[in-house]
């Protein structure tokens, strides 16, 4: 199958003044990890997030105060809001009536048949879309007896009877989510989901972990599930700032050609032949580089031996040696400069740097 083919026919659904599905951009998300009561932190962290390139953001929704904070929370913000539910369908209500840009539900653990019919209804009033999301650990009791445990066939089975549900009561503005925190049977899932319905796909690997085991578990994942054009929307699920999945995010759609923008930062792995404190010049660059709106590879390498010739294929690059280095522009030594000068010297050329250059 055409790594494009899944996204591109997938249904167009508008979340705020985005779009996702229908071929349209991969949108990267996050949720908030505040007391969504708390409206100044919320607010505070997601301006975060906007910096960082977040395009949509989720909040929790366990309270009415919760719910009603959502008003204040979006009058405040840059893009749209979603509002995560479980068990209570009041706050589903609730969030819709206070200018949710989006819900997020399991219809199987909000009350029933009715209670979902009321919630439809709601967000059918307003266009709100809304996202089933089904995960490994709520999957239900008869279709883990069906297949003989959680499997990827009963995480897909059991969220298409749930997108039916919704579409039986005459409302099909929906998103799906399916998540394990077992990579293997989360891309199967994701496979087999992808070809049996037209809805956009959220995707992400759910419970992967801190900062350093979930962004292996979820560049893992989501790479293969992301490579073979399923997905719509994403969001790297991590124990930690949430500034981080973005920033994971968006790197992993970079990495896979899937996002253009930002600096590419690249650095050699290090050997005994590096004389320069290469590991924290590469983080220092990496702070530097995203404030740039540039679409530009900067390579930070640690020798003369190889660097300039590894640092050729970059825009701009830092060849480091002995107390000195080479600074390289389009593949071309352009002078030396010392150590001392490394991080100046680069940010010079960026405040300079012409994309027709």
């Amino acid at each position: 199958m055409n790594r494009d083919t899944y996204r591109e026919h997938t249904k167009t659904i508008r979340i705020g003044d985005r779009v996702i599905g229908g071929g349209n951009p991969i949108l990267v998300q996050s949720m908030t990890n505040t007391p969504t009561e708390d409206a100044a932190a919320t607010v505070q962290q997601i301006h975060r997030l906007e910096e960082a390139g977040c395009e949509i953001v989720r909040c929790t929704v366990p309270t009415m105060e919760a719910a009603k904070a959502l008003r204040e929370i979006k009058k405040q913000i840059r893009i749209p809001l979603v509002a995560d539910i479980h068990f209570d369908h009041r706050m589903a209500l609730a969030a819709i009536e206070n200018g949710a840009d989006k819900i997020r539900i399991n219809p199987g653990n909000i009350g029933g048949a009715e209670k979902v019919r009321e919630v439809v209804k709601a967000a059918k009033e307003r266009g709100i879309p809304i996202r089933v999301g089904v995960n490994s650990g709520s999957l239900e009791k008869s279709l883990i007896e069906k297949y003989g445990g959680v499997t990827a066939e009963g995480l897909v089975e059991s969220a298409l009877d749930k997108a039916r549900l919704i579409e039986d009561m005459g409302y099909d503005n929906l998103v799906i989510s399916i998540k394990s925190s077992d990579v293997p049977m989360c891309v199967r899932a994701h496979e087999l989901l992808a070809e049996q319905t037209v809805y956009p796909l959220h995707v992400g690997i759910t419970e992967a972990g801190t900062v350093w085991s979930g962004n292996i578990k979820s560049g893992v994942g989501l790479g293969v599930i992301l490579y073979q054009g399923i997905g719509d929307t994403v969001r790297v699920s991590l124990s930690g700032d949430p500034v981080e999945e973005v920033k994971s995010a968006r790197l992993i759609l970079r990495t896979l050609g899937l996002r253009k923008g930002g600096i590419e930062v690249v650095s050699c792995p290090t050997c005994g032949r590096t004389k320069i404190d290469l590991v924290g010049l590469a983080n220092q660059v990496e702070t530097l580089a995203a404030g740039y709106p540039l679409s530009i590879k900067v390579a930070v390498m640690g020798c003369v031996v190889n660097g300039p010739g590894e640092a050729r294929e970059a825009d701009l690059g830092i060849a480091g040696g002995r107390g000195e280095g080479l600074l390289i522009r389009k593949g071309e030594i352009v002078r030396k400069i010392p150590e001392s000068e490394f991080l100046s010297a680069l940010k010079y050329e960026l405040d300079n740097w012409s994309e027709d250059q």
